[in-house]
């Protein structure tokens, strides 16, 4: 399965947004696979490809200077990636558009947030899908296709907007992954 086949299937007229789409997701494969070869027991060929898969769904988002004529907000990619990849038969790499978005969201905070998502536990749960959600927070998506990796500091500070708890989680993957099953 080459991601970059599916992503051409559905990006087909949106150039710009295409460009920004492999950029921002060539670099999170790539951040992932270093962290994945600190692992015996995962599978990296699924990293690779679900790590260039991960934000699909910001095909129907709205997004400004991107998307204009978007029709859901941002926070909704992840779902909406997952019913995409499911129609393209592609289960697993489903989940992880699901689960990646923040260091999970779960069912609890979508009805105390009034969040516009689907009632269920959003949260990466195989160290594949944690791995690609990890890499995932050292990038934005730039409306000129500029890619910048955020330092450690930059990401915590975003995750205090969302609760401590996510910090939490996010120092808990950073001690995992700069470690791996061998550090």
């Amino acid at each position: 399965m080459d991601p970059l086949e599916i992503i051409e299937k559905y990006y087909s007229d949106k150039a710009r947004l295409k460009e920004v789409l492999i950029k921002h997701s060539s670099a999170v494969a790539k951040k992932a696979l270093e962290i994945a070869k600190k692992f015996k027991d995962v599978d990296k060929d699924f990293i690779y490809s679900a790590a260039m898969l991960h934000d699909i769904g910001i095909i129907f988002t709205y997004i400004p200077k991107l998307n204009p004529e978007g029709k859901y907000p941002y926070i909704a990619h992840g779902y909406l990636g997952r019913m995409l990849l499911e129609k393209e038969g592609l289960p697993k790499h489903a989940l992880v558009c699901e689960r990646h978005i923040g260091v999970g969201i779960t069912k609890e905070e979508i009805v105390k947030k009034k969040l516009p998502l689907p009632e269920r536990d959003m949260v990466p749960i195989t160290l594949e899908e944690k791995i690609i959600a990890f890499a995932d927070k050292f990038f934005s998506k730039h409306p000129d296709g500029s890619v910048r990796e955020k330092s450690v500091d930059e990401i915590i500070n975003d995750l205090r907007n969302y609760g401590e708890e996510k910090v939490e989680i996010f120092k808990a993957w950073l001690k995992l992954f700069e470690g791996g099953e061998n550090g």
